[in-house]
């Protein structure tokens, strides 16, 4: 999350720029107005520091635990040009690739053999190497926070961006990019003997003939300005928000249907962030209001989990407290809901939401992002510090 493009707290720490998780949640980078710091999560461990008080980096994209990040400068004092994409090679200490735009730079995305440039109306696809190969370019609408998502998975290739139209979701297949000549050895972004830095001035100057068809789908997301968007592991699901905040949105890629609907409350927030776990059977939120919400996907989970009663629902009245968990309102994928859920079709479609099953107060209001951590139902968050909590209860150190 780059926090010069959300709304400042007076309790975030002085000269932090960025905080996000590499691809497997396993590590954290952060960028400050002095360089940049990269964590293991569990245990909490600094793996690298660069701060040679060059100035800011306000992006730190990490490429899962491999040597290379990019890096975009930002804050009073950047170290690099806004508009400008720095690959750096942790191991050598300087960068490899270079990569500069004729307006700033919103965000960058890393997979093994991709690179995703994200303007605040353009996005640019890579082959990712020594000498990037541009694939293709994207339009987009107005996407000041340079809103984009990409799957881990090694096996799928998936990018999500908005699309043109106010609350629009474009799902771009990056396995349908392909160029049309066989890439050389001096291509592969992991050999130990890269040369010196590649410095691309002009993007055209890095084009390549691509394959002429691009698989991409168009989903009508939300009536209002798209705030966050997730993927899955593997990018068979999208998460969305609004910027009212109120709602999100689980969409299957390929089919572009949706397959959930959750309410994270009734008052407009902003979501900072949300998160699969791995099965892609829960998800968590994090937003404005202090609070992680936690939801249920998959109904197979509610199945495998001794749930205890939480109190009543939403507009409940509690008769006799030893009764099963179906009996407090819970929906079918275990969510919370409202008693008058079977009138839905005669009431207001909030009767018919899914709250969170589980929630989660920060002790203080600073920006967190959070996602879920390796050991089963385990949540890890990025606040100013690190904490790691058992869904639903949260621990901090």
């Amino acid at each position: 999350m780059n926090l010069t493009r959300t709304s400042s707290s007076p309790h975030d720490a002085p000269g932090l720029l960025y905080a996000g998780f590499n691809q497997d949640f396993g590590c954290f980078a952060i960028g400050l107005d002095k360089g940049f710091r990269v964590y293991n999560c569990d245990p909490l461990i600094e793996q690298a520091r660069n701060e040679t008080g060059d100035g800011g980096v306000a992006l730190v994209e990490m490429l899962y635990r491999t040597n290379y990040l990019a890096l975009v400068g930002g804050g009073r004092n950047p170290r690099y040009p806004p508009n400008k994409v720095v690959i750096w090679d942790s191991i050598k200490g300087k960068p490899v690739v270079e990569l500069e735009y004729k307006s700033e730079v919103k965000n960058a995305k890393l997979r093994r053999e991709r690179l995703t440039v994200v303007l605040a109306n353009k996005v640019f696809v890579y082959h990712f190497s020594i000498h990037p190969q541009l694939l293709h370019t994207f339009e987009t609408a107005d996407n000041e926070k340079g809103l984009a998502a990409v799957s881990a998975s090694q096996n799928h290739a998936v990018l999500v961006i908005p699309g043109q139209q106010r609350g629009h979701l474009k799902i771009i297949d990056l396995d349908s990019l392909d160029f049309s000549r066989p890439l050389s050895s001096t291509d592969d972004p992991y050999r130990s003997n890269l040369g010196e830095p590649a410095i691309i001035t002009s993007v055209a100057a890095a084009t390549i003939t691509a394959r002429q068809t691009v698989n991409v789908s168009l989903i009508p997301a939300h009536s209002g300005k798209l705030s966050c968007i997730a993927l899955n592991h593997d990018g068979s699901k999208c998460a969305t928000a609004s910027d009212k905040g109120t709602l999100i949105r689980v969409f299957n890629t390929a089919t572009a249907t949706l397959l959930n609907e959750l309410r994270r409350g009734m008052d407009r927030a902003e979501i900072f962030s949300i998160a699969f776990n791995q099965e892609s059977t829960r998800l968590c939120v994090s937003s404005d209001k202090g609070t992680i919400h936690v939801f249920n996907l998959d109904p197979s989970v509610v199945t495998m989990c001794d749930h205890r009663p939480r109190g009543p629902t939403y507009g409940e009245v509690v008769i006799n407290p030893s009764q099963s968990p179906s009996h407090f309102g819970l929906t079918h994928s275990g969510n919370r809901g409202s008693s008058l859920s079977f009138m839905k079709d005669l009431l207001p479609k909030y009767f018919s939401s899914e709250w969170s099953f589980a929630h989660a107060k920060i002790v203080t209001e600073s920006r967190c992002i959070v996602a879920f951590g390796d050991q089963k139902n385990t949540i890890l968050g990025r606040l100013i510090t690190i904490f790691i909590a058992p869904v639903p209860n949260i621990y901090c150190y």
